[in-house]
């Protein structure tokens, strides 16, 4: 048998900590001497230590760690366990990052509020265009909700097209709506310039965008995670001219290399004056 302070030693754990899963009934000692108090443990216990931390390590509360070791867990359900908890802290992890980017692009149109020269928008015309389009829902309209949808989209609908042999003779033009849902759910229409004929037989749609008479654009230059500064540039232009929005802006994707920080996007915000 062990002492309390070998079995602690050979377990890797507190003293402390085996008097508090004593106390709570998670790990009693094999004997415990009447006359001293002193507690000893057999070697075999060290099993159920090693399963009551492995639990704890994966997030199981103490009464979920009895609960689970009560029902004699085998080490390959402790291995299922493991991975289940890893694949949750992975995403909890990618989700963090992706808090932490968001964060990150919010700080920089912060420091940049005035800087970025409303010299920069231009009122034009935008011409009609066709395209291929796929189309999915996002929560809203910030980055962090239109990024995640977009990409995919893209991803599908480029995959689509040469499944079908469709060239694509432009730029990519996305554009939004309002989800007929509401609750600010944001209809993301993600499309290709094509020169084929609007139809059925497709796994895509083709439409015609029609023409912006008045537009008020501008270039952004980097990732789409950082628009949010350029379009309220725009936004602020706008407002300074004495116009006002008509709908949301498209983006028309003029260089795309794989680098996001190298892209070139120019939004176009129809424009109407009051």
């Amino acid at each position: 048998m062990f002492t309390i302070g070998d079995f602690a030693k050979h377990g890797r754990v507190s003293v402390r900590m085996l008097h508090h899963y004593d106390a709570i009934g998670l790990l009693r000692p094999a004997r415990v001497d009447p006359a001293s108090g002193y507690r000893f443990y057999e070697a075999g216990q060290l099993s159920r230590l090693n399963r009551v931390i492995a639990l704890k390590d994966l997030g199981f509360s103490l009464e979920q760690v009895r609960s689970i070791l009560d029902e004699r867990v085998s080490a390959e359900q402790l291995r299922g366990m493991l991975r289940l908890r890893r694949a949750e802290l992975e995403e909890a992890m990618a989700a963090a990052a992706a808090r932490l980017t968001h964060v990150e692009a919010r700080l920089r149109t912060i420091e940049s509020e005035g800087r970025m020269s409303a010299d920069d928008v231009v009122v034009k015309r935008i011409p009609a265009v066709r395209v291929a389009e796929l189309t999915s829902t996002a929560a809203g309209f910030g980055p962090e909700h239109i990024g995640p949808v977009i990409t995919p989209l893209y991803a599908e609908l480029s995959r689509r097209l040469e499944a079908a042999g469709v060239a694509v003779t432009g730029p990519g033009v996305a554009y939004y709506e309002d989800a007929p849902q509401g609750d600010g759910a944001i209809t993301v229409h993600a499309g290709l310039t094509v020169a084929i004929a609007p139809g059925a037989g497709h796994d895509f749609a083709v439409v015609d965008l029609p023409e912006i008479g008045s537009a008020a654009t501008i270039v952004h230059r980097g990732s789409m995670e950082n628009i949010v500064s350029t379009a309220q540039t725009l936004g602020r232009w706008i407002d300074s001219a004495g116009a006002r929005s008509t709908g949301y802006a498209r983006e028309l994707y003029l260089e795309c290399p794989e680098d996001h920080d190298q892209w070139v996007t120019e939004l176009q915000e129809p424009i109407a004056q009051d």
